[in-house]
């Protein structure tokens, strides 16, 4: 089961947090739900390759408010912030709402799955040893402070006429252990002999609810220490 359940869906509530937080009613949830998706996708297609390794979204009655986690802030945002303003107009048709963002700066951006990810599949479609870059990617993940690192790249690699999987391994990956704070992200390189996947997971060490301070519980307890004060 590890290894065909997606890491961060299982463990929500416990040691990760929701990308969309709101609440709809049976009429309005689909709608909201696909609003969700093309939203993501439309950041994801206008700015790839652009160091957004999430995108999270609070709705109320009337607004939007997205949260774009990037590793680039300057190059979403643009000169004089043309482009947030571009994309604020762009996602309020989308929802046909007010849009709010806020960008949220990646310190570190080798501790990211998703960013990862994009970058052995950015270094692919540049036609790089598919070894090296992998080799590159681990060790610049360990030296930045993670507890383990998978890469896994499947595909014609290296224009090979049949495809393969190849995995490259550092430290400990407990996929089984859900306080384990483990990071995945996936990312498609497009290249001449066809599409291949770059899937990376990213041990960050075991974490509780109250030391993740965004668990179901602990929320609940901490709105109940806020009451009662």
């Amino acid at each position: 089961m590890g290894q065909k359940v997606c890491p961060i869906g299982l463990r929500l509530g416990i040691v990760e947090n929701w990308r969309s937080r709101w609440y709809a009613n049976k009429r309005d949830f689909s709608k909201h739900l696909i609003e969700d998706y093309r939203i993501r996708e439309y950041v994801s297609k206008e700015f790839r390759f652009m160091g957004i390794p999430m995108v999270e979204i609070e709705r109320t009655a009337n607004e939007v408010n997205c949260v774009v986690h990037t590793a680039r802030p300057g190059l979403i945002i643009g000169r004089k912030g043309a482009k947030v303003d571009k994309l604020r107009e762009d996602l309020g048709k989308i929802t046909s709402k007010k849009v709010n963002i806020n960008i949220a700066e990646v310190n570190t951006p080798e501790l990211s799955a998703q960013l990862v990810a994009e970058s052995i599949a950015e270094q692919l479609e540049k036609r790089a040893s598919f070894r090296r870059t992998m080799k590159k990617a681990t060790d610049m993940t360990m030296a930045a402070g993670a507890k383990g690192v998978r890469v896994q790249v499947s595909g014609r690699l290296g224009g090979a006429e049949m495809s393969r999987c190849e995995t490259a391994m550092s430290g400990s990956i407990p996929l089984s252990t859900l306080r384990a704070k483990i990071d995945y992200g996936l990312a498609v390189a497009v290249t001449v002999y066809g599409s291949i996947g770059c899937k990376v997971w990213i041990y960050l060490g075991e974490q509780t609810q109250e030391e993740a301070g965004h668990g179901a519980d602990a929320k609940a307890r901490q709105a109940q220490k806020r009451a009662k004060r």
